[in-house]
């Protein structure tokens, strides 16, 4: 098990609000806890916001669960296509 000084959140998708929220949803029902930062700068100015850009909205997990959570951002983006 590791440390709390190894355990540290890690950025695992970057994109627009909506898909921002859908994979965090995804996540959570996959039993892992997701976190969103600047929510709010791509609900106030969603123009500016692009995938993996400028303004986009990020999906955090702890670096506990990387490995579940990349199987769930994997699958989620082979369905963005």
């Amino acid at each position: 098990m590791k440390t709390d000084h190894e355990i540290k959140p890690v950025e695992v998708f970057a994109g627009t609000t909506v898909q921002a929220s859908i994979l965090k949803s995804l996540l959570e029902n996959a039993e892992i806890d997701a976190y969103l930062k600047d929510e709010f700068s791509g609900t106030l100015y969603p123009w500016h916001t692009t995938p993996g850009g400028i303004g986009a909205v990020k999906v955090f997990v702890s670096s506990v669960d990387f490995e579940k959570a990349r199987i769930v951002v994997d699958e989620y983006e082979r369905n963005l296509e």
